[in-house]
Parts: C-alpha cells; structure tokens; sequence
C-alpha cells in the first residue's frame, strides 16, 4: 500500500488559501494587473480527430520498433514534441518513448492514457503539460485535476511506476498568465508532495532572471518554445531528481 507523504505546513496553508473560494488567487492575479477570468467547467474529453495524426504516427513506430517495457516515457504538449534527440539525451540503459502531441492540454494525455503511456509500462513517466490549459481559460484547480486523473489513470493499471510533473513553464509570449503558471505549479506541488512515487521538478524558478521575469534567453523566436539552452536547463534538472 502506498505510503503518504506528510505534506509540510507552508504547502498545507498554500494549498488552503489557494482553494478558499480563488480568493488567494483572486488577489495574486490583481497583484500582476490581471482580471481574474471566470471559473470554468474542467474541459470535456477532448475528440480523437483533432490528434489523429499524431496518434497515428506513434502506432506507426511502435510497429517499425516496439519500445521495451521498463523504460522512460516523456508525455505532454509541444514542449515535448519539440525537444530534438530527446531519445538519446540521459545516459540511460533504459528505452526512451517520446510522446509530446503539440497544442495538447494536460487533460489530454490524461484521458488518452492507453495510447500514449499503458501500452509501454514504463518505470518512470515525465509529464510536461498545462500552460495550454491555461491559455484556454482552464484554472490552476482544474489543471491539478487533470494531473490526479493521470495519476490514477496510470497507477490503476501500473501501480509501481513512478509519475515526475515537469512544472509549467514562464515564457515570455505568455507572461500573462505567470499568475496562474505560478498557482497551478504550487497546487501540483503540494499534491506531489502528498503522495508516493510523484515527483514534481521545478524549471519555473530557473528560468526566471533577477528581475523576476521570463528568461528569454531560454526561447525561441516565437517566445514560447524552448531552444537549446532551455533543454539543456531542462535536462540538467531532470538528471539531478530523477534516475533517467
């Protein structure tokens, strides 16, 4: 059975004021000259076509070479998608399945589990997703919602496989929504910290300058994506948590 993790006072009392009706998050929003948006019913399951494609492509090199079981897989959005020779960058023995469908949302990998984590029966799961949830108007609560219908998703069928959430991202392009970015990261967080076997790696904190803002040293030209120097910080911290 697994074992919960006492969840330290400081994230209790977040955590708290953070579900006491949005009023805390109410207040960190107004404290960054944003409104607010209006809470929202988490997003219905989403329609298989829109990811088609996608889905496609990872059945069609499965079948070219059927990744071992035990192994490593990387899920979320384009953050994922987009990071090159992701396969070959740890220093592992272990398989490596790249599962990033770009534009997706977390409640997206959460609801298609079973094509794009069950099927390999990793030992470890990185998960990058959520700022498009966001961006759609999903809130911090939901978006922590998603992540524990992955968790459960994952643990019914593989309850020995460990969970890390890479934390949203502050980019530039999306400087709007670090209020948000901020909450949700701090929700997941403490629920990390609550639970066994799930890890919760904080980039956000590395990828702010002195001046609190978005590194854009970090992006692309679009200020969205990550280049080089953003994965490198990635994969540095990944390699320091978690055994790849």
């Amino acid at each position: 059975m697994n074992e919960r993790k006492p969840i330290p006072f400081r994230l209790k009392r977040s955590v708290r004021a953070l579900a006491a009706g949005g009023l805390a998050f109410g207040a960190l929003m107004a404290a960054h000259g944003q409104t607010p948006a209006p809470a929202r019913r988490a997003p219905a399951v989403m329609h298989d076509a829109r990811w088609q494609s996608s889905f496609e492509a990872f059945a069609a090199a499965d079948l070219a070479q059927a990744p071992q079981a035990g192994g490593v897989v990387f899920v979320g959005s384009s953050s994922i998608r987009m990071w090159n020779n992701l396969e070959s960058s740890f220093q592992t023995q272990s398989s490596i399945v790249k599962r990033g469908f770009g534009g997706s949302r977390l409640s997206d990998c959460a609801s298609n589990l079973q094509r794009l984590v069950l099927p390999y029966k990793p030992r470890l799961v990185v998960v990058y997703a959520g700022d498009n949830d966001l961006a759609e108007g999903a809130t911090p609560q939901q978006v922590l919602g998603s992540f524990e219908a992955l968790v459960r998703g994952v643990r019914a069928e593989l309850p020995e496989t460990r969970i890390a959430f890479l934390s949203i991202k502050p980019s530039p392009l999306r400087e709007n929504l670090m209020p948000a970015v901020h909450a949700a990261n701090g929700l997941i967080e403490a629920y990390a910290l609550s639970e066994s076997n799930v890890d919760f790696i904080d980039v956000y904190s590395k990828m702010l300058g002195q001046d609190g803002r978005p590194r854009s040293d970090l992006f692309g030209a679009d200020m969205l994506h990550l280049n080089e120097a953003g994965y490198a910080l990635w994969k540095r911290e990944l390699s320091a948590r978690l055994k790849i």
